[in-house]
């Protein structure tokens, strides 16, 4: 407890929780500028977010958070906050990641639990609380590929490949909104979900930056985990599980293979845009634990677009112009069977 922040950090808990015999363990990091902490008092744990102003907002946390507790979707409860200093103390889930817990035995019902909540999260009219998922945000992520992945690789585009690159983003925008919209928490995967001692229901963390778009998105996030992969005819299997838990007005007009293509295209348009922001968390923020992670999202992206003929033109562009560089510097995707 050596700098000025942590001390800051413990004066204010003090204030809070009305004692000194407080003991504060900092987590491992994530891929931003917060911190977490674990505060123990008389046997009781609590965790902490250090959300340092001017670099992090706790703001829009605090207020989605609340939201969503009050919609029974299962989130921290808020102990106490100062936003002007970046200080938020939560309910503690524990230590239990949901990613830890999944194998080839487990992982169907541990899936299943997850699909529950979120078609109860995608039932709450969230419309008037979160921004849209806009046709700008969506094209915007994708050029992330363009913006640092492909200077990484020395690649210029010329105008016809730049012109095809925009063509393929405007293609993938729209698939998503041609979607029923709903809340997206938009990094559902299993770093994110919490098993709670003594609770069915799995905590959900790091619903900072929802919004209102397709409602694929999540299902990808957490099915097609950049982190982790599954046998394709299983990943199928589930989104006929999560298909089947759909309200009737979400499969208006829309048969399983056309939910299917629907959660394929939004898998791409997020396999692009993963691939520029793993290499920016890289050279911009000096994060280099999601290198690793870069060759399985390229499979991820050079198989989906197999079936969809709207892509070939701009997959042609990425097996032949991009691939082979990118093995050369971030490796080959191992297949797992």
């Amino acid at each position: 407890m050596n700098t000025q922040r942590e001390t800051l950090i413990q004066t204010w808990l003090e204030s809070v929780l009305q004692s000194d015999q407080i003991q504060i363990n900092f987590l491992a990091g994530d891929a931003s500028f917060r911190r977490y902490a674990r505060i123990v008092l008389n046997n009781k744990t609590f965790m902490l977010m250090d959300a340092p102003p001017p670099k992090e907002d706790c703001g829009p946390f605090v207020a989605i958070d609340q939201f969503l507790d009050q919609q029974g979707v299962r989130v921290p409860h808020i102990i106490a906050q100062d936003l002007a200093q970046g200080f938020l103390l939560l309910e503690d889930f524990g230590d239990v990641v949901l990613a830890n817990l999944l194998n080839d035995e487990t992982v169907d019902a541990h899936y299943a639990q997850s699909f529950k909540q979120l078609i109860h999260l995608q039932s709450v009219d969230g419309k008037n609380q979160l921004p849209k998922y806009s046709s700008e945000k969506l094209i915007s992520e994708m050029q992330l590929l363009t913006e640092w992945l492909l200077p990484s690789l020395k690649i210029t585009p010329n105008e016809q490949e730049q012109s095809l690159i925009q063509k393929t983003f405007d293609f993938l925008a729209n698939a998503a909104l041609k979607q029923p919209q709903v809340i997206v928490h938009r990094d559902f995967h299993s770093r994110n979900l919490m098993v709670i001692e003594g609770e069915v229901e799995q905590g959900v963390i790091d619903f900072q930056d929802a919004v209102i778009g397709a409602d694929t998105y999540d299902l990808i996030s957490i099915t097609r985990d950049a982190y982790v992969q599954w046998n394709a005819e299983r990943v199928y299997g589930w989104f006929k599980v999560f298909y089947d838990l759909l309200p009737e007005s979400a499969k208006q007009d829309r048969d399983f293979e056309q939910f299917k293509r629907d959660a394929d295209l939004m898998a791409i348009q997020r396999h692009i845009k993963i691939l520029g922001i793993f290499v920016r968390l890289y050279e911009r923020d000096g994060k280099s634990g999601y290198l690793k992670d870069l060759p399985r999202v390229m499979w991820y992206l050079l198989e989906e677009s197999q079936p969809y003929a709207e892509l070939d033109d701009f997959m042609h562009f990425i097996r032949t112009a991009v691939l082979p560089k990118f093995e050369e510097k971030f490796g080959k995707y191992e297949v797992v069977a």
